[in-house]
C-alpha cells in the first residue's frame, strides 16, 4: 500500500510486535498489537492492525482525511484501489463519501497507521451492491491513513469553518485582551485577492477587533505557530453591504463568501492584574517557571517609566542605574505597579498601564526626571530581576512560625494606629495563618500561640468595624468566643457590630455577657446606653407604626360599615321599589280598563 504498491495483510503479519500502541482505546479494551483482530464495538466492524501509526491523535467527523486504500470481496476479489490509480483521495469523514463504515475505521486510526476493515453489507454497499459489489456483501478495506486536516465549525453555526493545516505550538491560544501577530491572505471565491498583511504581519488586540468579525473569532481558537484556511460567510465578513475599497482592502461584493489564509504567529498575553480594567499588564517576554512574587515577597526590578505621551519621569535599573528593591504589598510604590509585580516570574518582562486610581491620583507629583500632571495614565517597562518570597507556614519550624505572627501582628498593629485598616487586617490575616488551628505545637508553646490567634481574630474584628464588615466582626468575634465564652472585648466588638446589624435583641445578651464578668467596664457600659436610646426609639417607632395601623384599620371598618349601611338602604329601598311595583302589576292585571265597552254583569 502506502510503503509500497500492491502491500497486503500478509505482508505485515510477522511484523516485530510492539509494546501496546499509546493513545488507542476501542470501547476501554488494551490497545490493538499488530495483527490482531477485534470488533470495534458494538457496530459489526472488524479492525486488523497491521502497522502502527505515529502519535496518539486521531482524526474525528467532519475532518478532511487523506488516504491510500484498497478494496476487496471476502474471497479476495479486488474492487477498488486509489494504490491502482497512483492517487491518493481525500474526503469528509462522516459523509460517507466512499461507505460509510470506513469512516467509523478511519476515526481509530493515527497518522501513518495501516489497518483492515472488515465491514458488514449494512455500513458497505447494502442491498443494492455496486458494479463489482454483489447484493449484502461483506467488503474488507485496508487503509493507509497518510494524513488529515482538522475542521472546526468556529462560530458554530457554519459561519466560520476552520481548517487546520499546520499545527501550533504548546496548548495556550490568545483571551480577548492579547495582542496578536497574525499573517493572512483573503480572497473570494473566484479566487480574486482582496486583502493581504505584510510579510512581517500585522499586530492588533482581539477586543478592538480587526478587518472582519470573523478573524478575531478565528484567532482565539488558535496557537502559537498555527496556520488555517478559513471558510467564512456573509454574515462573518462583510455582510449584504460588502465593502468598498481602502488603503487596506480591495472592494468587496455584497453577500461575498471569503477565503482566508490566516497564520498565528505569536501573541502578547495582556492581564488585567486589578480586575476592573484599570490595571494591565502585557507580557512581552515569559519569566522563568511557575512561580511568581506574590505578596510580601522581596523584589528587584528595573524599570522605564512613562507619561501617555511618552516622557520619561522615572527609571530604575537602566544605564547603570540602581534597580528599585521592595516588599509587595507594603505601599513602597505607587499600587497599579505593586500589584503588577506580584504576579511576575523571574525574568519575565512586561508593560504595565496604570489608570490614575492606581498611580499617583489626581495630585501633580515631581519624580527624578519629571513632573507627573494631575490624573495622569502611566506607562511602565518592568523587567523582574529577582525576588525572594516569603515563608509559608509549612517551610518553617514552630519558633519560627510563632516569631513571623508576632512581628505581623506588630506590623498590623502600626497600620491600625495610622488608620490603614484594610491592610492592617491583611497583616492580621498573614498572622493568625502561621499560628493556624490546623498547625500542631508542643504542649508548651500552645498557650501563647492560642493567646496569640485570638488577639490576631480580635484585632482584625476592630478593622472590620472601621471598614463597615460587620458580618465580618461578628464572625471573628464568634470564633475568639468559641475558645473563651466570656472574653469581654469579643463581646464589646461584637454587640458593635450586632447593633450596626440591627440586631439589637442579641446586641442586649452580649453586653449583659459582659458586665457579669466586668461591671465597671466604661466602654461596656457606654455601648449599653446607647443600646438603651436605640431600644426606646425603636418602641417609639413600633408604637406610632401600630397605632397608624389601627388608625388605619379603624377608618377602612368605619368606610366599610358606612358603605354597609348604605348598601343596605339602598337594597331596602329597591325592595320597596319592588314590592310598589309588583302591586301596581297586580292591580293592573286585576282591573284592565273599560275601552268603552259594555262589562256583562253576573
Amino acid at each position: 500500500m502506502g510503503v509500497e504498491k500492491g502491500t497486503r495483510e500478509s505482508d505485515t503479519e510477522h511484523e516485530e510486535d510492539l509494546d501496546e500502541e499509546p493513545g488507542e482505546v476501542i470501547e476501554s479494551a488494551p490497545p490493538l498489537k499488530v495483527g490482531e483482530e477485534r470488533e470495534l464495538g458494538n457496530s459489526g466492524i472488524k479492525k486488523k492492525l497491521l502497522k502502527r501509526g505515529l502519535g496518539w491523535e486521531t482524526p474525528e467527523f467532519n475532518d478532511e482525511v487523506t488516504v491510500h486504500y484498497v478494496g476487496t470481496l471476502l474471497d479476495g476479489t479486488k474492487f477498488d484501489s486509489t494504490i491502482d490509480r497512483d492517487s491518493s483521495v481525500t474526503m469528509k469523514l462522516g459523509q460517507g463519501e466512499v461507505v460509510a463504515g470506513l469512516d467509523h475505521g478511519i476515526i481509530t486510526m493515527k497518522k501513518g497507521e495501516h489497518a483492515l476493515f472488515t465491514l458488514p453489507p449494512e455500513l458497505g454497499f447494502g442491498v443494492a451492491g455496486r458494479d463489482t459489489v454483489p447484493a449484502n456483501s461483506f467488503v474488507r478495506f485496508e487503509v493507509e491513513l497518510v494524513s488529515w486536516i482538522k475542521v472546526v465549525d468556529v462560530s458554530k453555526d457554519g459561519g466560520i469553518i476552520k481548517k487546520i493545516v499546520e499545527k501550533g505550538e504548546k496548548h495556550e491560544r490568545p483571551g480577548d485582551l492579547d495582542e496578536v501577530l497574525v499573517k493572512y491572505q483573503v480572497a473570494l471565491s473566484d479566487g480574486t485577492i482582496v486583502a493581504k498583511t505584510p510579510e512581517e504581519g500585522i499586530e492588533f488586540y482581539v477586543k478592538d477587533g480587526h478587518l472582519c468579525a470573523a478573524l478575531p473569532k478565528a484567532t482565539m481558537t488558535m496557537k502559537r505557530g498555527e496556520k488555517v484556511k478559513l471558510v467564512v460567510q456573509p454574515q462573518y465578513a462583510f455582510g449584504q453591504e460588502g465593502k468598498d475599497a481602502s488603503d487596506a482592502i480591495h472592494p468587496v461584493p455584497p453577500n461575498s463568501t471569503l477565503q482566508i489564509d490566516l497564520e498565528l504567529i505569536s501573541f502578547k498575553p495582556v492581564i488585567d492584574v486589578t480586575g476592573d480594567a484599570k490595571v494591565f499588564k502585557k507580557i512581552m517576554k515569559e519569566g522563568e517557571g511557575s512561580l511568581v512574587a506574590n505578596e510580601g515577597a522581596s523584589v528587584t526590578i528595573s524599570y522605564t517609566a512613562r507619561l501617555e505621551d511618552g516622557a520619561v519621569f522615572e527609571r530604575k535599573g537602566i544605564d547603570d542605574g540602581q534597580p528599585l528593591q521592595f516588599i509587595t504589598d507594603e505601599e513602597q510604590v505607587i499600587a497599579g505597579l505593586d500589584r503588577a509585580v506580584a504576579t511576575m516570574k523571574k525574568g519575565e518582562r512586561a508593560i504595565l498601564t496604570v489608570k490614575p486610581e492606581y498611580g499617583f491620583g489626581n495630585i501633580e507629583t515631581k519624580r527624578d526626571l519629571a513632573i507627573v500632571p494631575p490624573s495622569s495614565i502611566l506607562v511602565y517597562e518592568v523587567e523582574m530581576l529577582d525576588f525572594i518570597k516569603e515563608k509559608k507556614p509549612w517551610e518553617m519550624n514552630n519558633q519560627e512560625k510563632i516569631k513571623a505572627a508576632e512581628t505581623k501582628k506588630e506590623e498590623g498593629n502600626l497600620l491600625f494606629k495610622s488608620g490603614k485598616y484594610l491592610r492592617a487586617g491583611k497583616k492580621y490575616d498573614k498572622a493568625a495563618s502561621y499560628v493556624g488551628e490546623e498547625e500542631v505545637f508542643g504542649d508548651d508553646e500552645q498557650k501563647l500561640v492560642t493567646a496569640l490567634r485570638v488577639t490576631c481574630w480580635l484585632n482584625k474584628a476592630a478593622c472590620s468595624l472601621k471598614l463597615n464588615d460587620f458580618k465580618g466582626a461578628i464572625k471573628l468575634c464568634s470564633k475568639v468566643l468559641d475558645i473563651e465564652f466570656y472574653n469581654v472585648k469579643a463581646l464589646y466588638r461584637r454587640a458593635q457590630a450586632l447593633i450596626e446589624a440591627a440586631d439589637l435583641v442579641s446586641a442586649d445578651m452580649d453586653i449583659k455577657k459582659a458586665l457579669e464578668v466586668d461591671p465597671h467596664n466604661r466602654e461596656v457600659k457606654l455601648i449599653q446606653k446607647t443600646l438603651k436610646q436605640l431600644q426606646a426609639e425603636s418602641n417609639k417607632r413600633d408604637a406610632k407604626l401600630y397605632a397608624n395601623m389601627f388608625e388605619h384599620m379603624t377608618k377602612q371598618t368605619s368606610v366599610v360599615t358606612k358603605k354597609l349601611k348604605v348598601e343596605k338602604a339602598d337594597d331596602d329601598m329597591k325592595n320597596g321599589e319592588a314590592v310598589a311595583m309588583e302591586m301596581e302589576n297586580v292591580a293592573d292585571s286585576s282591573y284592565p280598563p273599560d275601552n268603552g265597552k259594555a262589562v256583562d254583569s253576573c
